[in-house]
């Protein structure tokens, strides 16, 4: 079964099927009950403290380590009270070869968003903690690409990060904590 987007200037995209031609199923956009504000680097550090020797030539390639932390905080801003966020990916990334560091970079990337009225409170923490972070994360990594190169490094390319899981560990890890306290 192949299914084909179908989408003309002035109609829905409508999905058809091969195996039947007359039969289309309307497809209609799941959005995100979510608007992006503004994006922006709150704070970016970087540090080469053996440059230039640790730009010479011929040097094993230094072993990387990078962690990635979230947070997100309400902004009252007057109008819509509680529905505006400050979502911050916080990513630190440091080079370290034969015991010494060849760079370390700290980004703090920021995103500002609003919810969609409609949407639950007990919903607001994964809608928050996962889907920003997803849209924010190109963002992010073009710019610790960016500042490695400029530093005269390779270009520190990032993998792409699990949100979800990571906010299925950290929920799960809680819960767990919770209940041990409980008994």
């Amino acid at each position: 079964m192949l299914l084909q987007m179908n989408p003309k200037n002035d109609e829905k995209p409508t999905m058809t099927e091969n195996t039947a031609p007359n039969d289309t199923i309307q497809a209609t956009p799941r959005m995100v009950p979510l608007t992006v504000h503004a994006q922006y680097i709150k704070d970016l550090s970087f540090e080469n403290p053996n440059a230039p020797q640790s730009l010479l030539p011929g040097q094993a390639i230094p072993a990387t380590t990078v962690n990635v932390t979230l947070d997100a905080k309400k902004i009252e801003d007057g109008k819509e009270k509680g529905t505006t966020f400050e979502v911050m990916l916080h990513i630190e990334a440091s080079a370290i070869r034969d015991k010494q560091v060849v760079f370390i970079v700290e980004l703090d990337y920021a995103v500002v968003c609003s919810v969609a009225g409609d949407v639950p409170d007990q919903h607001h923490h994964p809608l928050l903690m996962i889907e920003v972070p997803k849209l924010a994360f190109p963002f992010a990594r073009q710019i610790l690409s960016e500042v490695t190169s400029q530093a005269g490094y390779p270009p520190l390319l990032l993998n792409p990060v699990d949100f979800e899981g990571m906010y299925r560990e950290q929920y799960l890890a809680q819960a767990k904590a919770a209940n041990n306290q409980a008994a």
